[in-house]
């Protein structure tokens, strides 16, 4: 992302998930948060039971997509 012609460093903020248990949820939640704008990326660590989302998305979409999912966050990791 270029601002002003500097480009805007990426935000990482990692989610902790409790709920996760297995590979479907990892896929529902993959699938809900890529979809809000200003992600580029999302990491689900099922072990972990962490979501990490790079990019310049709010951080109420963010939890709102992984509500969607199915899933409630716990807090940031």
């Amino acid at each position: 992302m270029t601002t002003r012609g500097y480009r805007r460093a990426m935000a990482t903020v990692t989610y902790s998930v409790p709920g996760i248990s297995c590979d479907h949820c990892k896929h529902a939640i993959e699938t809900e948060v890529s979809g809000v704008s200003g992600v580029d990326g999302v990491t689900v660590d099922v072990t972990a039971k962490t979501v990490t989302v790079e990019g310049h998305a709010p951080d109420d979409a963010l939890r709102a997509a992984i509500d969607e999912a199915g899933y409630e966050v716990a807090g940031t990791a």
